[in-house]
């Protein structure tokens, strides 16, 4: 049953024929921010109090609205995030976004406070505002009386009435997302929460049926643990399905474990699994030859951007149905569409068993784009973050298969240890890189869809900013670990704060030099 802005505390909104993303209602903290606001760029000013996000008129920041700030035509998705990387995004903002662009931002909270306030409703409908749906579709079912299929368009969330002249939730095509907590029983206890909400990366992955696209940032002075590694690797893991999406169960005792597909208007399909003679252990698990094309699309996509080859990797020779529909569609889809362009670019797709790629991985020197399912990008990607340095040095972008949608986020979590210190007014010191590359990337996209030159040359500036900060010797403790070992001290790194303000004049020098020129 839909709720209702009358009937709930959590939904108070002055305007009904909004959609249900943009209906207010009061924080358990007491921050009066609604699930997705949107605020002119000039007249934003947003704070961290006591973990929540406040949003109020500032004169100074109307006077950084300068006039030689970049414009960016159309508005970026922002979904906010959790603990110690909640403070440092603020600080991104503050001092690297909003100061250097004229940029419109829907904002979605998805703090874990919040996503228990909307039954983690404000999760979906950030997705959906990035996701780029046809408006005509829904107008269509509206005008055509067909409001079942028109709600199904909204989700399930949609608490207005609907009619042909309500408009539905905005897509942008572009987010930018803080780190989230994904809670399990500790969290649910910390937090007094309602219930055990599903990650919000995975809900997000399905509503987008993209791939997430890891790669490191490379910085001269920091070691890696593989040194051959002279160029990046790019792994793209492919966000749904699998174990992910699987059922599994306890077998308390003997018995036969059956497989039962009920195909529409046929006889039902029944194989034998396994006689159990005691107790064990089943699982199920599933993927759609629509997702894997997809899949094979944004990876073709990719490495054809880069001009790097394509390897996807399998375990075909045991999974011979499963996993070699994956080397079958792949193949079906390269031979299609891709090999022509590929080949003029001297580039090549090839399948790889898993064992084997990842061995040709440790000796190869990078530079090429990696395809893995779903569970082997989840692990193979944080091998090669620690074997290029570090978590915090990899970017994230989860690319749709049309090449058109993309959300771009931290690699890592939200830094929890040092978020306790910061509570206690403790100094920290957080690597912010992957959060600052979370907001270029995504404003990489928006220039590219937008065809805004001025703002890829300041994403451009900025993400050189970080690099060369680092590479002169400023940087965070655990980039200083990696260099100093056990003998760093104090004078090696400086704190969050300071790390940032380093990047911001880095930034200022470099944007002050493109001004003389």
């Amino acid at each position: 049953m839909p709720l209702s802005s009358s009937s709930s505390p959590l939904l108070q909104n002055p305007n009904p024929s909004l959609p249900s993303q943009f209906r207010f209602h009061n924080l358990p903290h007491g921050a009066p921010f609604s699930r997705c606001a949107s605020f002119p760029a000039d007249t934003r000013r947003r704070s961290v109090l006591n973990g929540s996000l406040r949003c109020v008129s500032s004169a100074a920041a109307a006077a950084a609205a300068a006039a030689d700030r970049v414009k960016v035509d159309n508005p970026i998705v922002e979904m906010d995030g959790d603990e110690m990387t909640r403070v440092i995004w603020k600080m991104i903002k503050d001092k690297l976004i909003y100061p250097y662009l004229e940029l419109d931002i829907k904002y979605f909270d998805l703090g874990l406070l919040n996503r228990d306030a909307t039954d983690d409703r404000v999760t979906v409908e950030s997705a959906e505002a990035t996701l780029k749906l046809l408006l005509a579709l829904v107008r269509f079912a509206l005008e055509n009386n067909l409001s079942e299929l028109a709600r199904s368009f909204y989700g399930f969330h949609l608490n207005s009435e609907l009619n042909s002249s309500a408009d539905p939730v905005l897509m942008y095509n572009v987010a930018v997302k803080c780190a989230t907590i994904t809670p399990d029983e500790a969290r649910v206890k910390e937090f007094n929460l309602k219930a055990m909400w599903r990650s919000p990366n995975g809900t997000i992955r399905n509503i987008l049926n993209g791939t997430v696209f890891r790669e490191p940032i490379l910085c001269r002075n920091i070691p890696r643990i593989i040194p051959g590694w002279k160029k990046p690797i790019c792994i793209g893991r492919h966000a749904f399905g699998d174990q992910y999406r699987a059922t599994d169960t306890i077998i308390k005792g003997p018995g036969k474990l059956k497989m039962v597909f009920v195909p529409d208007g046929d006889v039902p399909v029944e194989l034998n699994v396994y006689d159990f003679q005691g107790p064990g252990i089943a699982l199920a698990m599933y993927n759609v030859d629509e997702s894997i094309r997809a899949f094979a699309e944004s990876s073709m996509a990719m490495a054809l951007a880069k001009s790097w080859p394509l390897y996807l990797s399998t375990k075909n020779t045991i999974l011979k149905k499963y996993d070699g529909r994956f080397k079958d569609i792949f193949q079906e889809v390269y031979e299609e569409k891709w090999k022509e362009k590929f080949e003029k670019q001297s580039i090549w797709y090839e399948h790889r068993l898993i064992d084997d790629m990842v061995a040709y991985a440790l000796k190869s020197e990078g530079g090429y784009v990696w395809a893995c399912k779903n569970y082997d990008g989840d692990v193979q990607s944080d091998f090669l973050a620690q074997g290029f340095g570090s978590l915090g040095l990899m970017t994230s972008v989860l690319l749709s298969s049309d090449g058109k949608t993309l959300e771009a986020e931290a690699a890592h979590g939200t830094v929890t240890r040092h978020f306790r210190l910061h509570q206690k007014g403790q100094e920290t010191s957080t690597n912010s890189i992957a959060s600052i590359f979370a907001w270029t990337r995504g404003l990489a996209h928006r220039a590219k869809l937008d065809k805004n030159d001025r703002l890829l040359e300041f994403v451009q500036n900025l993400e050189s900013a970080c690099i060369e900060t680092v590479e002169s010797g400023k940087m965070t403790k655990d980039l200083a670990l990696l260099i100093h070992g056990p003998k760093v001290s104090r004078e090696h790194y400086l704190s969050t704060e300071e790390f940032i303000d380093a990047v911001a004049q880095r930034l200022r020098e470099k944007l002050q030099d493109r001004a003389v020129l």
